[in-house]
């Protein structure tokens, strides 16, 4: 126990919050502080996905120009998922489809899937002296179809400066089901400039389209805004760990995120340069955003059997000062 304060939340832990007014009016939110200078929200009613990011004060996640969406607004036709896509640091896409909305073996899949507008059924924290924990159960699941639920697990360190996701997914259904998973990872202003250093140590890039080919001589620098902007996305592989990294020279500060790349075998890096629509999106993954079908016609579906279960992880590690940057780089 600390005698030099009060409460716990005076130096850290986590406090919940409802919202009032707008398309977000009652979403629950877990406000999260490692007490280091690290505090993210939680959203319970978005997957408990992570809706902010911010460390020593710098904001580092984008927020779309929707705000927060209640899960009551979704659109789940076409590319209705738009309309609500906050983005924030962290939406997951999946489970049913990731990427483009499409009919795989007569199934309509939206795009991204719904699993990111969906509520969490039971959330709860803990803590003890070395991090915070926070368990999330959420069910994506229709009648007559699949059953699939995941079970989340974020880990704040209160003695460094990370965040760690683990996802168990499990199909507790009575047939075999495919399986998507995209860890939508947004970095918006001000750890996203025309003066950001990106790093992905990747073994090969490819240009997803036409429009990515006209940039992919240079991918990684980013620009201002411009009115305008088709988006640009590139397919990353890794034949080691995976890592993707951004830093903001002028403000000191960038973060590092790191996988298993022969768990999560696909990396989008999503290059959206417009006016307010500013956000790099560093997106590993178990598939491609090309959507579902386009995946069993290439062979690469992933499948799971009733009652099996996968699980996925990456962490977050925040980086301070240049030095600490060219540590973390330095292959």
């Amino acid at each position: 126990m600390n005698q030099y304060i009060g409460h716990e939340n005076q130096f850290c832990g986590v406090e919940e919050y409802r919202l009032i007014g707008g398309r977000g009016d009652g979403m629950r939110l877990l406000q999260v502080r490692n007490g280091r200078g690290l505090e993210f929200t939680v959203s319970a009613d978005r997957a408990a996905d992570i809706a902010r990011l911010s460390f020593k004060g710098m904001n580092m996640g984008y927020f779309s120009p929707c705000g927060y969406v209640a899960p009551a607004f979704y659109d789940d036709r076409g590319e209705g998922f738009l309309k609500s896509f906050t983005a924030g640091f962290l939406t997951t896409c999946g489970l049913t489809n990731a990427g483009s909305p499409c009919v795989d073996e007569g199934e309509e899949l939206p795009l991204h899937g719904s699993i990111g507008n969906t509520p969490a059924e039971h959330i709860y924290w803990e803590r003890d002296e070395k991090e915070i924990r926070i368990h999330a159960k959420v069910t994506d699941a229709r009648l007559f179809s699949h059953k699939l639920t995941l079970n989340r697990t974020l880990r704040c360190s209160l003695t460094s400066d990370t965040i760690e996701i683990e996802d168990r997914i499990k199909n507790e259904g009575d047939r075999a089901y495919p399986v998507e998973v995209l860890y939508h990872m947004n970095m918006g202003y001000p750890l996203l400039s025309e003066k950001s250093l990106v790093y992905i140590p990747s073994s090969h890039v490819e240009a997803r389209n036409e429009r990515a080919a006209q940039g992919l001589d240079e991918w990684n620098r980013m620009q201002k805004p411009e009115a305008g902007f088709e988006e640009q996305c590139y397919y990353h592989r890794f034949s080691g760990e995976g890592k993707a990294g951004i830093f903001q020279p002028e403000e000191g500060q960038g973060l590092m995120i790191s996988f298993d790349s022969n768990n999560l075998n696909y990396f989008t890096q999503w290059k959206m340069m417009g006016m307010r629509d500013y956000v790099l999106g560093l997106e590993p993954g178990n598939c491609h955003p090309d959507g579902r079908k386009k995946m069993r016609e290439d062979g690469t579906l992933k499948i799971l059997q009733p009652e099996e279960e996968v699980v996925y992880g990456l962490k977050v590690s925040m980086v301070k000062g240049m030095e600490m940057w060219e540590r973390v780089t330095d292959n």
